[in-house]
């Protein structure tokens, strides 16, 4: 008898999770939001600044940029403004006198769109010099089936708590930005709790995130090494305040769903924190995004033959 109610419980399990139904719920628009992308830098390049509406979900079309806005970064501390210019995508600023601004200046952005006044803040912080990429030799594994090589690159935070990171990875000129390649550092750990300053950078942030393991479309559940002979990589530490590192966590945490069952117990999706605010306080104008003014400290190489050699006789890592 207990036999049988033990089966008539786990066939009644079975079935529960067996019953797909597939329900259209009728969902209201969201409302538009003004999304201010202001994310510039010490880069002898032009710096742009976005000024767009969001979409909804399933609309998969290009952002369409808001016209006619007014775009102007303050350094607070000489009074020096730097006037973004409209172009065809994005507002514009291209620096024939130098590059933007002094780090440990503060700034405020101001943008007028559409008869509303949205204006942040941010400082220019310091980052540390990257002072060499190197290769190490591995042997094969139950991923990589043969020899392979990985990259590191070696920095050292600066005495002072309080510095905070993004980690930019070029491999042969393609930018890592896939969801789970998004790079952060506080001081030279993951959060401020840690309080790791002042030394050289834990291995996950100097090591983990410069090695894709591209998935070989020949042969699945193998990977092709992450890097081989004449490939090249690029690495970038940009200076990011305390407030953008909060942001940035916080999209990690959003792009990098579980998927499937687990997104049941995974945290709500939600717009990040802003530090970008409607003057109008009676406004019922939304605004989302970030404004944050970067240092930033650059190296890149090269795999060459020579180097993998003497990888390979200083042994695998």
């Amino acid at each position: 008898m207990n036999m049988k109610r033990i089966f008539v419980f786990i066939l009644g399990i079975v079935t529960l999770f067996s019953c797909e139904t597939t329900i259209n719920p009728r969902l209201d628009d969201a409302a538009n939001i003004i999304v201010v992308d202001a994310w510039i830098n010490q880069k002898t390049e032009r710096q742009e600044i976005r000024i767009i509406r969001s979409q909804k979900y399933f609309d998969n079309s290009r952002p369409v940029k808001v016209p006619g806005a007014l775009v102007r970064v303050e350094d607070l501390n000489t009074g020096t403004f730097y006037d973004f210019v409209e172009g065809e995508e994005s507002y514009y600023w291209d620096p024939t006198g130098g590059p933007f601004g002094v780090v440990g200046h503060n700034y405020k952005l101001t943008v007028i769109a559409e008869g509303e006044t949205f204006e942040a803040f941010s400082k220019l912080g310091r980052v540390p010099p990257i002072d060499s990429i190197l290769f190490k030799f591995n042997k094969g594994n139950l991923a990589i089936k043969q020899d392979h090589y990985t990259a590191e690159f070696l920095a050292t935070d600066p005495v002072g708590v309080g510095d905070a990171y993004w980690v930019k990875t070029w491999k042969n000129t393609t930018y890592l930005n896939k969801p789970g390649e998004l790079n952060m550092a506080y001081d030279a750990g993951f959060s401020a709790e840690q309080s790791i300053d002042g030394k050289v950078f834990l291995i996950p942030i100097r090591k983990n995130f410069l090695n894709p393991m591209d998935e070989n479309p020949k042969k699945k559940g193998e990977f092709l090494p992450p890097y081989v002979v004449g490939d090249s990589i690029h690495v970038e530490i940009h200076s990011v305040n305390p407030m953008a590192f909060d942001f940035l966590y916080a999209l990690f945490n959003q792009i990098n769903r579980p998927g499937g069952f687990a997104e049941l117990f995974a945290v709500p999706l939600a717009n990040s924190s802003t530090n970008i605010r409607n003057v109008n306080q009676n406004s019922t104008v939304l605004v989302a995004g970030f404004f944050n003014v970067a240092a930033v400290s650059s190296r890149g190489t090269k795999l060459t033959q020579a180097i993998a050699d003497e990888a390979k006789q200083n042994g695998a890592d």
